[in-house]
């Protein structure tokens, strides 16, 4: 089914489309409840004010991101690796990124009095 410069609210339970295309679609204000979205591919979205909540994104990878004000709370980030990427004002259960990578660091290059 192909829907072209379509303008009305669309409703659709228990669907199955898998291979769906979007391209130049506006679903602001959508909601999505009980959504398989394994395997999908995201470009050029914009997620300004979303909500996501019990979601499973285990293998999860976000390239060229903009995550600013971004809060992680009550999360399995186990495996997670954070590479490349601006950490000015992150903080971990209130601790700043930047002065942990320090202390890191710092302890690093201190001498371990072991010959």
């Amino acid at each position: 089914m192909k829907l072209r410069q379509f303008k009305e609210s669309i409703e659709a339970e228990n669907c199955h489309v898998p291979g769906s295309k979007f391209d130049g679609v506006d679903l602001a204000g959508s909601k999505f409840h009980d959504v398989n979205l394994s395997g999908a591919s995201f470009e050029f979205v914009n997620m300004t004010g979303w909500t996501v909540r019990d979601v499973n994104i285990s293998g999860l990878r976000i390239d060229e991101g903009n995550m600013s004000g971004v809060r992680i709370n009550n999360a399995n980030l186990s495996g997670a690796s954070i590479t490349n990427s601006r950490l000015d004002g992150m903080t971990i259960d209130g601790i700043a990124v930047s002065e942990l990578l320090a202390a890191y660091r710092a302890q690093e290059r201190e001498p371990t009095g072991r010959d």
